[in-house]
C-alpha cells in the first residue's frame, strides 16, 4: 500500500514541479510572489514550505526537473540511432520543432533564468550554472564517443565542440522565441544538425 502512496505523491510533487514551471516561466522568479505560487499550486503556504522549503528551493527543484526531463529525451534520441552523431543531429532536428510546442519549452528555463537571477540569488543561480553544465558534458560525451568508434576525427577537440553545440542550442531556442515562422526555425536546426554530419568520416557514412 506504501508503494502505491508513494508514487500518487511522486505523481503530485511533478504536479506541482510542472505548475511552478509555467508560472516562473511567465512572471519570472522576482515577480513571482508566494500568492501567486499557492494559486498555481493550488496549496496553503504551510504546505508549500513543508514540501518545498521557501521560493527559492521551489524554483530549484522545478529546474531540476526541467533539466532531467530534457536530459531524459537526449538519451532517448540518442538511443533510436546508431552512432553519437547521428543521435545528435537528430535531436537538433527535433529541437527545431519548437516553436510548434508550448511556451515553456520553447526558450530554455535554464538559459532564461541564467539571464534573469542576479547575485542575490546566487544559489539559484550556481543550480542553473551547474545543470547548464551537466547538458554540455553530455554533448561531449556524445563526441568523445563518436571518436572512440572512429566516426569522427581523433584530432578534433570534443570539449570545444560539445560547448559549440550548447552555445547553438541556446541560441536556437532564443532565437525561437522571436516573431518568427516556425518553418524558419526548422530550416535553422538543419543547417545545425547537417553541420554535425558533416563531421562524419566518410568510411563512417555507410555504417
Amino acid at each position: 500500500m506504501g508503494h502505491i502512496m508513494s508514487r500518487t505523491a511522486l505523481y503530485n510533487r511533478h504536479d506541482a514541479l510542472e505548475r511552478a514551471l509555467q508560472l516562473f516561466w511567465q512572471k519570472g522568479f522576482h515577480a513571482t510572489s508566494l500568492k501567486d505560487i499557492e494559486q498555481a499550486l493550488d496549496m496553503r503556504p504551510g504546505s508549500i514550505y513543508a514540501a518545498f522549503g521557501n521560493k527559492e528551493g521551489l524554483f530549484q527543484e522545478a529546474l531540476e526537473y526541467y533539466a532531467r526531463l530534457g536530459l531524459t529525451e537526449l538519451e532517448r534520441v540518442l538511443s533510436h540511432h546508431e552512432t553519437p552523431l547521428l543521435g545528435l543531429a537528430a535531436y537538433i532536428r527535433q529541437l527545431g520543432g519548437i516553436r510548434d510546442k508550448a511556451l515553456p519549452s520553447r526558450a530554455c528555463m535554464l538559459v532564461k533564468s541564467l539571464l534573469e537571477l542576479g547575485a542575490r540569488e546566487q544559489t539559484a543561480l550556481t543550480k542553473v550554472e551547474m545543470l547548464l553544465a551537466g547538458m554540455e558534458a553530455r554533448f561531449i560525451e556524445c563526441f568523445k564517443e563518436a571518436q572512440s568508434v572512429g566516426e569522427m576525427d581523433s584530432e578534433l577537440d570534443p570539449v570545444r565542440l560539445g560547448r559549440r553545440l550548447q552555445a547553438e542550442v541556446m541560441g536556437l531556442r532564443a532565437f525561437a522565441q522571436r516573431d518568427i515562422e516556425s518553418s524558419t526555425v526548422h530550416a535553422l536546426a538543419e543547417d545545425m544538425a547537417l553541420s554535425i554530419e558533416a563531421l562524419r568520416l566518410d568510411d563512417s557514412v555507410n555504417a
